[in-house]
């Protein structure tokens, strides 16, 4: 055997590593897009619901503070000219 030969066999032993490792990485790569797909979609769905939830909210807090606001302003013109009265 001579030394191109050698050459040859240790230069296909090495390209077939690289291979194999360049396959696991991509199988991996493809495995780990998937699970951050799956993540995304989750996360989406709970920004989602959060902000149906604080908008549902919003629309009831909303009135809910001006009738405060407006029954803070009637009592306060209501009691002595518009004098706040300590209860």
């Amino acid at each position: 055997m001579n030394s191109t030969e050698l050459l040859v066999i240790i230069l296909s032993i090495s390209m077939i590593l690289f291979l194999i490792i360049g396959v696991a990485l991509f199988v991996y790569l493809i495995v780990l897009t998937r699970q951050i797909r799956r993540i995304t979609r989750t996360a989406e769905k709970a920004v989602d619901d959060i902000e149906s939830i604080t908008s549902g909210v919003a629309k009831i807090i909303s009135p809910a503070y001006a009738l405060n606001l407006l029954s803070g302003f009637v009592k306060k013109f209501k009691n002595k000219g518009g004098r706040n009265v300590k209860e």
